[in-house]
């Protein structure tokens, strides 16, 4: 199962960030509308587990991913396995789900503007976010790797990476959208 490599900032200065990034790639506008799924005990999620439903919008196409996420393999990145696969119709989607006993635990859009380019012998994939929900923009930064051993020498890539645009360590951050937007929304 491949590995998500992947590093989360806040950034204070998205204008000079993206900035920096117009120079790597051509940006891609997208807005991912995510759900989140679980059964009612919440076995998933008790064990750092996460089943997602992702329909990502661009200008040119309208895509959903399935992904499954295993438990990190690195508490302080959070890294995980990840396993994803497209499909045809988020509804029918849905309906599956359901009928097999999960159901929606938390959905919330992420706007991103994507730069996919290749550094130190990498794809890193650079996202600015923004949630409607949340006050802030962040900087992700992810590569995918095929084996554990390699994940130490794809997050020192990223870690770089993210230096180099003017993030400090002390901007980085494994706070997940899903506990900030479910804590937003409780009040």
């Amino acid at each position: 199962m491949p590995i998500e490599a992947e590093l989360k900032a806040r950034v204070h200065d998205p204008v000079k960030v993206r900035q920096a990034l117009r120079e790597r790639a051509m940006p891609e506008e997208c807005r991912y509308a995510d759900t989140y799924y679980d059964s009612p005990a919440r076995p998933l999620t008790s064990s750092d587990r996460e089943l997602r439903v992702r329909t990502v919008t661009t200008a040119r196409q309208i895509r959903t991913i399935l992904t499954y996420k295993a438990p990190a393999i690195h508490q302080p990145t959070r890294s995980k396995p990840e396993t994803e696969t497209e499909a045809a119709d988020p509804k029918a989607l849905d309906t599956i789900l359901r009928a097999l006993g999960y159901e929606p635990v938390i959905s919330y859009e992420k706007h991103c503007t994507n730069w996919s380019y290749r550094t130190s012998g990498r794809r890193l994939l650079a996202s600015l976010v923004t949630v409607p929900e949340l006050d802030g923009t962040w900087l992700e930064i992810e590569t995918l790797v095929d084996d554990a051993a390699d994940l130490a020498g794809a997050l020192e890539v990223i870690r770089a990476e993210m230096f180099s645009l003017g993030i400090e360590e002390h901007d980085l951050t494994t706070e997940l959208y899903t506990e900030a937007v479910a804590r937003s929304r409780a009040g």
